[in-house]
């Protein structure tokens, strides 16, 4: 456990230590970013193209991810629900960022995109099913893009102009992160028996907290592709389920639909946050968004290992 740990966090640590002053620099890091992603996704894709009886092991994956999706919400939309009545945080929605995009159809649309490049994946490693070591090449290479995406948000979180002193003094992004972690890994341990699963595999698979790219590798290559597959589509359905709560429930609950969206917060639904709780959101759901983020590697090794 200790040198898997090692190798996924090393890439993180590395690229955190890297300060980046010119803006075009930064861009291409979060172009990177997003392409790394979509190549993870196209890989993973491949990968699973390999399993026998690949249609029973669709179906079965959505069902077990439907299960997973469902047992965890309920925990985190209570957890979060308590939370959001006992810390004075409030939307402010007459201070919104100046050019956040506003439509939850299009950030929904890129998260569906997302699929359609597993989808793609899949189509392409059937048609190259006969090809010798695809398949097993396919996990290699999206383990090696894995550590470059996790230089590469080193690097993000970084230069993101958010000190860590400043980042675990914000007590409403501390309390936020910390509810959404505990209540989800609970939602894991609930949702193990009935996917008949081992107590450390739910967590495991829990342990995601929306970043998908992440925990599909990370599962993957551990228990096999399916398990895989079942962690990216929890991750990623939080995601889209984030778009729609985070406008209807902001303005009342805004720990709530700050913490719904887990490590996602501080980048794919930050937009939406900024554009529909104003200003005043913005710091405590990157601060949230990163600590997840910074939680989720070491927890699902760790997990991993029991």
């Amino acid at each position: 456990m200790l040198s898997g740990l090692v190798i996924v966090l090393l890439p993180l640590v590395l690229g955190y230590m890297v300060p980046v002053r010119r803006a075009y620099l930064m861009a291409l890091i979060n172009r990177g970013v997003n392409a790394s992603v979509y190549v993870i996704l196209l890989l993973m894709g491949i990968s699973l193209a390999g399993l026998d009886d690949l249609a029973d092991q669709l179906s079965r994956m959505g069902s077990q991810a439907l299960v997973l999706f469902t047992v965890i919400s309920v925990c985190n939309l209570a957890g979060l629900w308590w939370l959001s009545s006992r810390l004075s945080l409030s939307a402010d929605p007459t201070r919104v960022v100046p050019g956040a995009p506003a439509s939850k159809l299009a950030a929904m649309a890129g998260s569906l995109a997302l699929v359609s490049v597993v989808v793609v994946g899949i189509a392409l490693g059937l048609a190259g099913r006969r090809l010798p070591g695809l398949h097993d090449g396919a996990e290699i290479l999206a383990e090696w893009v894995l550590y470059a995406l996790l230089a590469l948000i080193g690097c993000q979180l970084r230069n993101s102009g958010m000190p860590l002193r400043q980042i675990l003094l914000n007590r409403h992004g501390l309390g936020i992160a910390l509810m959404l972690a505990a209540t989800s890994l609970m939602g894991g341990l609930l949702a193990a028996p009935l996917l008949d699963l081992r107590p450390s595999e739910g967590l495991a698979l829990a342990a995601g907290f929306g970043w998908y790219s992440l925990s599909a590798i990370l599962v993957g290559d551990q228990l096999g592709p399916a398990l895989g597959g079942v962690a990216f589509f929890n991750d990623l359905a939080r995601e889209l389920l984030a778009f729609v709560l985070i406008p209807l429930l902001i303005r009342r609950h805004a720990a709530l639909a700050i913490g719904y969206g887990g490590a996602t917060s501080m980048d794919f639904t930050l937009p939406v946050i900024q554009q529909h709780g104003g200003v005043t959101c913005v710091p405590v759901a990157v601060v949230s968004g990163f600590i997840l983020s910074l939680l989720s590697p070491p927890l699902i090794l760790f997990f991993l290992s029991l």
